[in-house]
């Protein structure tokens, strides 16, 4: 590429000091706003719910004419608009721009590895949105970085053998939804449905059994192209990215339209010479295709609400529950479907789910909807008490996905299921990009079923959408290979569950995290953030907790001695059995399905 093919508006980033964590970024804007151009950085990332003020990192910034080369003022409109004074001619802006965040939001960079959502580094050129843009990645000088190389999806123009070089968006929000990674990698490569995907992984100390991943990879993705495209088995994209960070702790996934930047931990990657813990790789497959599904359902299919984008303040929409639940619907059932688990399995993450639903007291106080509008300020800002204020438009949703799912079977005896609903979503949202308005989803429905499901998505809606009813599973269900019945718990799991009590170790004392409304815990008075120090005379610690709670009985008085602002008290409440939390069990009666 020379000078004359490059578009009117170029970014170009050096990672520049890796000992720091700090990239340079020169942003070249060929046609400004004569009468000054305003320059933004994103306030949020789309699919990750919070305002996270990226503009916070930025440690420098210069503005330049480019002829004659001159310095130009800038002027602070806010936290994260600056505005250029009037003038004709190209301009350059160069930032410094502190990147220490190793989640899949941000951007990061140290001696071992780079990795940048454009959010966290290129301002936004206001007016100029739609323009096609230029990305060039500069290679590290530093000679311990000489067998770094890049990994994106962004569409390469000129680049060198290891990919630094010129990239091309068709516009911000282009840019803006191809993340890039840079460092050393093992790749998997894979074909699905003759799509080509890989999974590029840095972070393992084993080399990574390839041939296995592979396999289950392109089973999952397989499934997945085939639900929303059964007759034509084509997928929306020409090629698909996994970036993979593997790491000590952590997890978390964010969707692109052709990629998707994952965060696990090593332990849940299969290498040779390693022992793995299956249902830590089952927990990662499950994130590659929860991850994979958003490349149709939040990519391609949106709420209108997000069209466009607004990266400067909060978007609402109720319809979170559909986007993200369904999706965890089907992250799982995708497993099932492409026999990377079987039947028993997917039930006991079913039930795992179910249970963790019917477990939080949030449940009976936030409907789906408001808990989708307010994942801004509530799910995102989660804190001591959200699991007595909020119900996770995730998992609430999956199940609201499943209730409909065995609604539309036994309404239409079998002839069509929740994937005929997908389908029809994706014809009419997804191929066309028309978002979906807060109540699209009833006009589906009606198309799919006809007039006389209508009273069935009225009352679902009411009670448990827009309600905060208990999804009633348990009388659904109705399969020969499927049965559900109540969940047996041994003595300590009731002990556990009528305390109310969550914890974690703090320099050798048990911390309270949460108290669980209606709980023993709570009744006794404790509080997040108190020390326990005895329970009924005994001393209390994480490793001695089970002991002291089994020699515990039902109607017992518990006295509780905890550390409060380093002042002791003491209180004592009854261990009643009789209020806890309805629990199931979904049961396989035949590995077929």
């Amino acid at each position: 590429m020379n000078t004359v093919d490059l578009p009117a508006i170029q970014y170009t980033v050096w990672p520049a000091d890796l000992h720091g964590h700090r990239y340079q970024v020169k942003l070249h804007i060929a046609n400004p706003n004569p009468e000054g151009q305003v320059l933004q950085m994103p306030a949020w990332i789309p699919g990750s719910y919070l305002i996270r003020d990226f503009s916070k990192q930025i440690e420098s910034i210069e503005a330049y004419s480019v002829s004659p080369k001159k310095k130009l003022p800038l002027e602070r409109i806010n936290n994260d608009q600056w505005r250029l004074p009037k003038t004709t001619g190209a301009i350059e802006v160069i930032t410094t721009v502190y990147a220490y965040d190793s989640s899949v939001r941000a951007a990061y960079l140290d001696t071992e590895r780079g990795f940048f959502n454009a959010s966290s580094l290129c301002f936004e050129v206001i007016g100029q949105h739609e323009l096609p843009c230029s990305l060039a990645l500069a290679a590290p000088e530093a000679s311990f970085a000489d067998h770094w190389s890049v990994q994106t999806g962004l569409r390469a123009v000129k680049t060198d053998e290891r990919g630094f070089g010129f990239y091309l968006a068709q516009n911000y929000d282009d840019l803006l939804d191809h993340p890039v990674a840079m460092g050393e990698f093992q790749i998997v490569h894979w074909k699905s449905n003759n799509v080509r995907h890989s999974m590029a992984i840095q972070g393992c100390i084993n080399p990574v059994d390839t041939k296995r991943l592979a396999h289950d990879l392109e089973a999952i993705c397989t499934s997945t192209i085939n639900l929303f495209e059964p007759k034509t088995k084509q997928a929306p994209f020409r090629d698909y990215l996994f970036l993979v960070n593997a790491v000590l702790n952590g997890y978390g996934g964010l969707e692109h339209r052709n990629s998707t930047a994952l965060l696990c931990r090593r332990e849940q990657i299969p290498q040779q010479d390693a022992p793995l813990d299956e249902a830590a790789y089952r927990e990662f497959l499950g994130l590659c295709s929860h991850e994979y599904f958003h490349a149709w359902l939040v990519k391609r299919i949106q709420p209108k609400a997000f069209q466009p984008y607004d990266l400067s303040k909060r978007n609402h929409t109720r319809l979170l529950w559909l986007f993200e639940g369904f999706t965890s619907y089907y992250d799982d059932l995708q497993l099932f479907r492409s026999k990377r688990i079987d039947l028993k399995t997917y039930l006991d993450l079913v039930s795992t789910n179910w249970n963790g639903i019917l477990r939080g007291p949030g449940k009976n106080k936030q409907s789906l909807a408001d808990s989708s509008f307010d994942a801004w300020t509530k799910y995102y800002q989660a804190d001591e008490n959200t699991p007595n204020a909020v119900v996770s438009y995730y998992g609430k949703g999956a199940l609201l996905a499943l209730a409909l799912d065995l609604q539309i079977r036994a309404f239409s005896k079998n002839q069509k299921s929740l994937d005929d609903l997908m389908r029809l979503i994706w014809q009419r949202h997804g191929v066309t990009h028309d978002g979906i308005a807060e109540d699209g989803l009833d006009e589906l429905v009606l198309e799919l079923l006809g007039s006389g499901f209508s009273k069935i998505w009225t009352d679902m809606k009411a009670r448990y959408i827009f309600g905060a009813e208990d999804l009633p599973i348990q009388k659904w269900i109705a399969s020969k290979l499927i049965s559900v019945k109540p969940k047996s718990h041994s003595k300590l799991e009731k002990i556990k569950l009528q305390l109310g009590m969550r914890h974690a170790d703090a320099n050798g004392w048990l911390k309270i995290t949460h108290v669980l409304d209606g709980g023993a815990a709570q009744l006794a008075g404790l509080a997040p953030g108190d020390l326990l120090a005895s329970i009924n005379g005994q001393r209390i610690a994480s490793a001695r907790l089970d002991k002291v709670l089994a020699s515990l009985t039902e109607g017992q008085h518990i006295h509780f001695c905890f550390y409060r602002d380093d002042l002791e008290h003491e209180r004592m409440a009854n261990l009643e059995m009789s209020h806890l939390p309805m629990q199931f069990e979904l049961i396989a009666h035949s590995a077929k399905s």
